[in-house]
This record gives structure tokens, sequence and C-alpha cells, in this order.
């Protein structure tokens, strides 16, 4: 073996962690509202490349933040994201985070138009911000379609999301899809790119948890 092993306490294993991002990290440095969301993602996936390909709207955590404070729904384009999110600490906000992906509404919905689920499922996450004014927070980790429908919407003045994340893996229309977000006036956080993930929304919207939970300004 070239890697010793650490006797590292079962409760500050993630604390450990988080000492290892910030020594691997170097002399690097980042907004201090962005460094958590960062080092989060970097948590998650083991992938520094994080530290350079997201990108932030100018004020888009601190906007989060308030958001969050509010009582913000969170809606996600999979249940793996939504089991991800940090339901008590949302919670203790009154907030709650959503899917509507296997809801057979959007199912009929997506059918009927001839769009896909993710499609239905942002339509439907817009008319609920309409009908209960609360801010709403976006997490999307799988389907570029859902960006593209985000911005269609807002195009279209149908919704105005307090926080997007555009972090959808893959090759099929991934870039092109989260290029398209970064175009419009949303605050948003975005990974550039192919990378991103179900598990890098639930982070995203943890750090930003995390930090309201702290008392972060």
């Amino acid at each position: 073996m070239t890697e010793k092993l650490e006797q590292v306490l079962p409760g500050d294993i993630e604390k450990r962690s988080f000492e290892i991002i910030t020594q691997e990290l170097g002399d690097r440095t980042f907004d201090p509202l962005e460094e958590p969301v960062i080092k989060r993602c970097i948590h998650t996936s083991a992938d520094f490349d994080y530290a350079d390909n997201l990108v932030f709207s100018p004020g888009a955590v601190r906007k989060a933040l308030e958001a969050i404070r509010s009582g913000a729904l969170i809606v996600t384009d999979t249940n793996m994201g939504k089991a991800g999110v940090s339901k008590k600490t949302l919670a203790s906000f009154g907030g709650e985070v959503l899917c509507f992906m296997a809801d057979p509404d959007v199912a009929e919905a997506a059918k009927r138009e001839g769009t896909t689920r993710a499609v239905a499922s942002m339509r439907k996450a817009a008319a609920l911000s309409r009908e209960t004014e609360r801010p709403l927070i976006l997490a999307v980790g799988n389907a570029p379609t859902a960006l593209v429908e985000i911005c269609s919407l807002m195009d279209a003045g149908e919704l105005s999301p307090a926080l997007v994340i555009g972090v959808p893996v893959g090759f099929v229309n991934v870039v092109a899809a989260k290029e398209l977000l970064l175009e419009r006036d949303v605050p948003s956080i975005v990974a550039k790119g192919r990378k991103g993930g179900s598990n890098i929304a639930a982070a995203i919207c943890n750090a930003i948890l995390y930090m309201a939970r702290d008392g972060v300004k």
C-alpha cells in the first residue's frame, strides 16, 4: 500500500475531508460565499475540476440564501437529487424539496404535448410558484431539456426563479443548454462543460442550506 490508513473518528470524517480539499487547493482563493459551494461539490465528487468549471452569476449565493430564509421551494429534476437535499435543514426555514418526475399528471402532460417529463416537470414547477408566490429554486442535475424549458418559461414571463442550478451531466445538448441558461439574466450556478449530476445539484443546495443554517449573510 502506498497510502496509510488514517485513524479518523466517524464524526470527523467530513471535517477531515474538507481539510484535505483545502490543502490540495493550495493558495487558491475564492469568493467567500462561493467557496463553500465549490468545496462541497469537490467533496461530493472528488473532482477538483469544480474549482474551475462552476460559474456563479453576480450575487447568486446571496440571493439563494434570501430565498431559503423566505421558505423557498426547491424543485429537482430527479428523485435522486431530491433524496440528496437536507430536508431537515430546509424545513427549519419553512421550505420543502419536490420532484414531479414520477407524478402521473406529468407523465400524461408529457405524452399529450410530445415533450419530456423534465419539460412537463418544469412547467408544473412554474405553475406552482405562481400559485403559491413562494421563492423557487430549480436544481437541474440530469436533463438538459429542463434547462431549455426553464429558459423558454422565463422568456415568456411565466417563471422568475430565485436561483437556477444548471448542472446536468452528459453529452447530448448538455453544453448548449448550460450556455443558453448563462445568457439569461437570472441568478444561477452552472457547471460549464459536460460534468454535473444529481449529486452535484444536491451538493449545491446543501452548501447553501448549511450557510443559511450557520447564519452566513
